[in-house]
């Protein structure tokens, strides 16, 4: 445990040092997080507080150790095929409908925004291998970001251990994709380079990027502000193909944020399109 409790006056620079590279905005009960998810930097840079380690960062701006902190508060929680109805949705509606408005150009471009370690790419790229044999003639760009460097690096290593693949994945596919490493699963190198991952702030300016067919950005927006959720919104309704799909997470919402969408139906997948 830590040497001393946080204050409230550290606990607010915290959330502000979030916000400002993040934009998440933490609760103002969220004191234990901080303090559990902050502790292993404490013990790895020798500090006794949580007081200690604001002074390093009010001391040392340019070290890195302002990323540090933020990808340790960064909620990374993920698993494959995570909710079941999107993936439904996609192997129902989304992908046949793409596949047949793109038959001419036997092009699809895919985004998964706030991918964490990279179950729902890959997700999507065994969907792909599962049930639409077509695409492989096809030139498909699936490129998924996050902002931590970190979780980036897991992501493209495609390796999960034993829980991480029982949550969600069903055990035919295991046994057809993943090779055992010891206690570990890998995904096999077809089905990881399927996917590009790459290191996007969703806050930030972003890079350029091609106009997509599909965009999810599934339970990240829960954590914004309204002013940040309808800059990203806006966002995505200049980058989205006009007949293309954004798909959110469950407990979020285009409604009085942008008109921009209107939902499609079925309603429990999350699935919008731009409002004609």
């Amino acid at each position: 445990m830590l040497g001393e409790s946080m204050t409230d006056q550290e606990f607010d620079a915290i959330r502000r040092l979030l916000h400002e590279h993040s934009a998440i905005l933490l609760d103002s009960d969220k004191q234990y997080l901080v303090e559990s998810r902050l502790e292993p930097i404490l013990r790895q840079l020798n500090l006794n507080s949580i007081g200690d380690l604001i002074d390093q960062l009010r001391c040392q701006p340019g070290n890195g150790l302002h990323r540090q902190v933020v990808e340790a508060m960064v909620t990374t929680e993920s698993s494959f095929f995570r909710d079941h109805h999107p993936f439904e949705a996609l192997r129902k509606v989304v992908i046949p409908d793409l596949i047949n408005r793109r038959r001419d150009e036997r092009r699809l471009h895919i985004w998964c925004a706030a991918s964490s370690h990279g179950q729902e790419p890959y997700s999507i790229a065994l969907l792909f291998r599962e049930h639409f044999p077509e695409l492989a003639g096809w030139t498909v760009s699936l490129l998924a970001s996050d902002l931590s460097r970190e979780v980036l690096v897991r992501a493209r290593e495609g390796r999960y251990n034993q829980i991480e693949v029982n949550r969600g994945l069903p055990a035919a596919l295991l046994m057809k994709y993943f090779d055992q490493r010891g206690t570990d699963w890998q995904l096999q190198p077809a089905v990881r380079g399927m996917v590009n991952f790459e290191e996007i702030n969703l806050a930030k300016p972003w890079p350029p990027l091609p106009r997509m067919d599909l965009v999810l950005i599934r339970n990240v927006m829960i954590y914004f502000d309204v002013d940040t959720k309808k800059t990203i919104l806006g966002k995505l309704a200049r980058l989205l193909r006009p007949d293309g799909y954004l798909i959110l997470g469950g407990a979020e919402t285009t409604i009085n944020l942008d008109n921009s969408y209107r939902r499609v139906e079925p309603l429990k997948a999350g699935l919008y399109q731009l409002a004609r």
